[in-house]
C-alpha cells in the first residue's frame, strides 16, 4: 500500500516546526538537495567574492518577537518557510524560533527584511 501526497501533507501538517525543519535538513542531506540551491546560484554568480571573504558563510535566521502585527509576522513566516497557517503561527508564537537554518548570507539578510518589514524582530546566528 503506497502512501499519497495528502497523507504525507497531513502527517507534516500536525508536526511540530522544530521537527518539521529538522526533517527538512535530513532529507537535504541524504538527496543532496537544497531548497537554498537557487538562491545560492544568483549569489555566488552575483558576489562570489564577497561571499569567499566571509568567514561564516552559513547563517541561521531566528524570529525573536512578533511585535504589534501577529498576524502580518505568521503570514510573513508562512511565505519564507511553506509553512502551514497553524504551523506558522505556532512558531510566531513560540518565538525565539528558528525560521531557516544553514541559510546564506545574502539569503539570511532578504528573510530577515522580509520579516522585519511585516513587523518581526529577527537575530542572524
Amino acid at each position: 500500500m503506497s502512501v499519497s501526497r495528502e497523507d504525507i501533507k497531513k502527517a507534516l501538517g500536525e508536526m511540530p516546526v522544530l521537527e518539521l525543519v529538522e526533517l527538512i535538513n535530513e532529507l537535504e542531506e541524504a538527496w543532496g538537495v537544497s531548497a537554498a540551491a537557487p538562491v545560492a546560484v544568483a549569489a555566488a554568480a552575483g558576489g562570489g567574492e564577497a561571499a569567499a571573504a566571509e568567514e561564516k558563510d552559513e547563517f541561521d535566521v531566528v524570529l525573536t518577537g512578533f511585535g504589534d502585527n501577529k498576524v502580518a509576522v505568521i503570514k510573513a513566516v508562512r511565505a519564507v518557510t511553506g509553512l502551514g497557517l497553524k504551523e506558522a503561527k505556532d512558531a510566531v508564537e513560540g518565538a525565539p524560533t528558528p525560521v531557516k537554518e544553514g541559510v546564506g548570507k545574502d539569503e539570511a539578510e532578504e528573510l530577515k527584511k522580509t520579516l522585519e518589514e511585516a513587523g518581526a524582530t529577527v537575530e542572524l546566528k
